[in-house]
């Protein structure tokens, strides 16, 4: 089986802002993550990533928030579109 697109969404704002989700569900895990999607999230403002989420070779599951990078406990495609959705209004709203 080659990798399936999931899901893809990108946005643009009227403010040059850019909103993307990609998800793959691929035939093997992705070092060192256990589970069998390729993902990435991210949001740009002012050509800065102001949130990201994502899962490397190596890095595994993780987050980039406020400039630093955290490890991310993925759970399941839903429950990553809910935090990313939930920390790009968090980082909106200030």
């Amino acid at each position: 089986m080659d990798a399936q697109l999931i899901t893809r969404f990108k946005n643009v704002g009227p403010d040059g802002s850019i909103l993307e989700l990609v998800v793959w569900r691929v035939p093997k895990p992705v070092p060192p993550a256990k589970h069998a999607y390729k993902y990435r999230a991210v949001y740009v403002v002012n050509g800065e990533r102001v949130v990201g989420f994502a899962n490397e070779r190596g890095k595994g599951d993780h987050c980039h928030l406020d400039g630093k990078e955290r490890p991310y406990g993925f759970t399941t495609v839903e429950q990553l579109v809910e935090d990313f959705i939930a920390a790009v209004a968090a980082r909106r709203a200030t």
